[in-house]
């Protein structure tokens, strides 16, 4: 078993538990942190999708940071793909397009293909080892480094220093 790892599954899991339930009674408290130890050491038997993820205080700014990037996205997509919606003439030219990433880790890939999807105006189709297929609401390049640019970049520097 490996101890980072679960380590992180009960600071996790516990921190969820305590939101969820926004009390300090010592009962919660306590209840929270057995259930936390439970879910860490029997999820984490195995688990090596965690073993890439950095402890760092420097990855740790960069998690903090990549939150407000990704909710400022979030926000300018949103007017954008309502714009687009409310426009009488519909603004919208969509296609497929192919973008790369240097992200080597499966959980760094990952959490950039959500990040995507949960974008307005675009959506990860399909993860190919260094590339990545998305659904493009106005693909402006089919370039495969104009559309990383536009699509990946902004999220994937943050990914990377977390991640690798």
């Amino acid at each position: 078993m490996n101890f980072k790892n679960i380590l992180m599954i009960f600071v996790l899991s516990y921190l969820t538990w305590l939101a969820l339930n926004w009390s300090v009674e010592t009962d919660i408290l306590i209840t929270g942190a057995g259930i936390s130890v439970v879910i860490g050491l029997l999820f984490c038997r195995n688990c090596t999708v965690l073993q890439t993820v950095r402890l760092t205080p420097k990855s740790f700014a960069y998690a903090i940071a990549y939150v407000f990037v990704f909710l400022w996205d979030l926000l300018k997509s949103n007017i954008d793909v309502a714009g687009r919606v409310l426009s009488p003439s519909l603004p919208i030219n969509p296609g497929i397009v192919e973008v790369k990433t240097k992200l080597n880790s499966n959980i760094g890939k990952m959490l950039l293909a959500n990040s995507i999807t949960l974008t307005p105006g675009t959506l990860t189709v399909d993860i190919r080892e260094d590339r990545m297929y998305i659904h493009w609401i106005d693909v402006s390049s089919t370039d495969i480094e104009e559309a990383t640019k536009s699509i990946v970049k902004k999220f994937e520097k943050y990914l990377e220093v977390m991640y690798g």
